[in-house]
C-alpha cells in the first residue's frame, strides 16, 4: 500500500522547498507558488531593494496564532489580576518577535526548511516531530472546529429573523464545528496562497475592529495600563504568569513560517530585512489583540468582580457581560470577532502545518529537498488536511479519550522548549553563514526564553500525568 505523499504528484508545477545552495549562501533561489512562479531572486547585491508589504507570512502565523484560547487566556488574566500582568502579555509578544525571526533566518540564511533543520540534529528530532505532528493534528482538529463552532451557536439564534427560524436555533455545535472543519478545508486544499492571505487579512481586519474596539468602549485607565508595564509577580502567580508570557502567539504554528516566506517568494539573505520587518509588524499587531483583551478583563471583569470561564466558553460568557452592560449589538460585534479568531486558526493551521507534514513526510520516503511531493498542493498536503479534519470528528462525536489527552499533553510540552532549544543550536551551527549567525544578545535571549518554556513544559507534562493518574 502507498504511503500518503507516494505516487505522481497531484499538481505542477509546485513550489519548492529551499536547498542547500551549492555555491555561495547568497546564491540566488527561485522559488515558485501554488498561484505561479514567484518573481526570480536575483540575489543579495543585485536587483532594486525588496519591499515590505503589510499583507505577508508574519500576518499569517501571527493571526494563525493568537486563536481563542489566547484571548481567553489574556481576559481571565485581566479579570484576576487587573493590569499586573500587563507587562508578562507583552514580554510574550516579544518572545514570539525572536522565535519567529529565528525560524525565517534559519530558512532564508541556509535554503533549508526548519525541518531539515531538525534531521540534521539526528534521528530523535524527526521521531519527536513525526509522533507530536501526528497525536497533535488529531486533537488539535476538534478542538478548533468547536471553537469556531462555539461563538455561532451563540450568535446566531440572537439575529433578528434568523434567531426566530426554530429549525436554525436548534442547529447544535457538532454541525456547526463540522461545516468549519469542511470549510476551512476547503478554503486550502488547492493550495493558493494568496487567497490565504487575502482571507486571513479580512479575518485580522474583523478582529482589529472587534477586539480593539471591546477595549475602547471600556474606556480604560490609562494610568493603571502604564502601571502594568512594570514587571511584578502576583502572590502565588509565578506559573501563570509564564503561562502568559509564553503561551500567548502559537506553538507548532510558528514553525510554519519558514515555509509561507517560501512560498511568498521570499527565500535568500537579500529577504532578511523585509522578514524581520514583517514579524515584528505582526507580532505588534498580535499584541494589541492581546491587550486589548487584558483590558477588557480588567475593566470590565476585575473591577466589578465578575468571573467567566475557562476555555472558549470564557468569551461566550464576555459576551454575555457586554450585551448587559453596553447592549445585544455590542455582544453581536464581539461574538464576530471571536469567530474570525477561532476561523483564521482553522485555516492558517489547515494550511501551514499540512505544508510541514508533507516536508516531513517526504524525507520519511527519502525524497530530495525539493521534491514537489514535500510541497504544498501535494498528496501528502492534501493527507493532513483530511486527517485534521475528519478523524477529529469522531473526538467531537464521542469526547477525546484520556490516553490521547495525555499523549498530546506530554508531546505538546517539549514542543515548544523543543524549538527554542533547536533553534538555539542550529543558528549557532555550521549550517548557517558566519554573517547570519546569532550573536551573544540573541543568543542570551533564546537561551532565557528555552528555560521558560522547560518550566511550563514541565508543569504541563505534570499536569498531563495527574489527569492519567487522576
Amino acid at each position: 500500500m502507498d504511503a500518503p505523499g507516494s505516487g505522481e504528484d497531484a499538481r505542477t508545477p509546485q513550489p519548492r522547498t529551499p536547498q542547500p545552495r551549492s555555491s555561495s549562501p547568497h546564491s540566488s533561489a527561485r522559488p515558485s507558488s501554488a498561484d505561479g512562479p514567484a518573481p526570480a531572486d536575483p540575489g543579495v547585491q543585485d536587483g532594486p531593494p525588496p519591499r515590505w508589504k503589510i499583507i505577508g507570512p508574519g500576518l499569517l502565523v501571527a493571526a494563525t496564532g493568537i486563536g481563542a484560547g489566547d484571548l481567553v487566556a489574556t481576559l481571565v488574566a485581566g479579570s484576576r489580576f487587573g493590569y499586573t500582568l500587563l507587562w508578562a502579555a507583552v514580554a510574550g509578544v516579544i518572545i514570539k518577535i525572536f522565535l519567529v525571526e529565528g525560524a525565517g533566518r534559519w530558512t532564508l540564511a541556509t535554503g533549508l526548511s526548519i525541518f531539515e533543520g531538525w534531521r540534521r540534529l539526528g534521528a530523535w528530532a524527526s521521531i519527536y516531530f513525526g509522533l507530536y505532528i501526528v497525536i497533535w493534528g488529531f486533537v488539535y482538529g476538534a478542538t478548533a472546529m468547536s471553537a469556531s463552532a462555539l461563538p455561532l451557536v451563540a450568535l446566531i439564534p440572537q439575529l433578528p429573523v434568523i434567531g426566530d427560524i426554530e429549525a436554525i436555533t436548534r442547529i447544535p455545535l457538532i454541525a456547526y464545528a463540522i461545516a468549519s472543519g469542511l470549510i476551512g478545508a476547503a478554503l486550502v486544499w488547492l493550495g493558493h496562497y494568496r487567497r490565504l492571505e487575502k482571507i486571513i487579512a479580512v479575518l485580522v481586519g474583523v478582529m482589529f475592529v472587534t477586539v480593539v474596539g471591546a477595549a475602547a468602549v471600556t474606556v480604560p485607565n490609562l494610568g493603571q495600563i502604564a502601571s502594568g508595564l512594570i514587571p511584578r509577580i502576583p502572590e502565588g502567580g509565578l506559573v501563570y504568569t509564564l503561562s502568559i508570557a509564553g503561551g500567548v502567539g502559537g506553538t507548532i504554528t510558528l514553525a510554519a513560517y519558514g515555509y509561507w516566506l517560501v512560498e511568498k517568494g521570499w527565500s535568500t539573505p537579500r529577504w532578511m530585512k523585509v522578514m524581520r520587518l514583517d514579524n515584528a509588524m505582526a507580532y505588534v499587531l498580535s499584541g494589541v489583540f492581546v491587550i486589548a483583551m487584558l483590558i477588557v478583563g480588567a475593566e470590565l471583569l476585575y473591577s466589578a468582580g465578575i468571573a467567566v470561564g475557562q476555555g472558549d466558553q470564557g468569551l461566550v460568557d464576555l459576551a454575555g457581560v457586554l450585551a448587559d452592560r453596553y447592549g445585544a449589538v455590542m455582544s453581536w460585534v464581539f461574538l464576530i470577532g471571536f469567530w474570525a479568531s477561532s476561523f483564521s486558526s482553522v485555516i492558517g493551521v489547515w494550511n501551514g502545518v499540512s505544508i510541514m507534514f508533507a516536508d516531513f513526510w517526504g524525507s520519511v520516503r527519502g525524497l530530495p529537498a525539493d521534491d514537489p511531493a514535500r510541497r504544498i498542493g501535494s498528496r501528502s498536503y492534501r493527507f493532513y488536511i483530511l486527517w485534521l479534519t475528519f478523524p477529529p470528528m469522531l473526538l467531537l462525536l464521542l469526547g477525546k479519550p484520556v490516553q490521547i489527552i495525555v499523549a498530546y499533553g506530554v508531546l505538546g510540552s517539549f514542543f515548544m522548549p523543543f524549538l527554542a532549544l533547536t533553534l538555539l543550536f542550529l543558528l549557532n551551527s555550521r549550517h548557517v553563514p558566519p554573517a547570519w549567525r546569532s550573536r551573544a544578545g540573541g543568543n542570551i535571549v533564546l537561551g532565557i526564553v528555552a528555560l521558560i518554556f522547560l518550566v511550563l513544559g514541565v508543569n504541563q507534562l505534570i499536569d498531563a500525568v495527574s489527569t492519567l493518574m487522576g
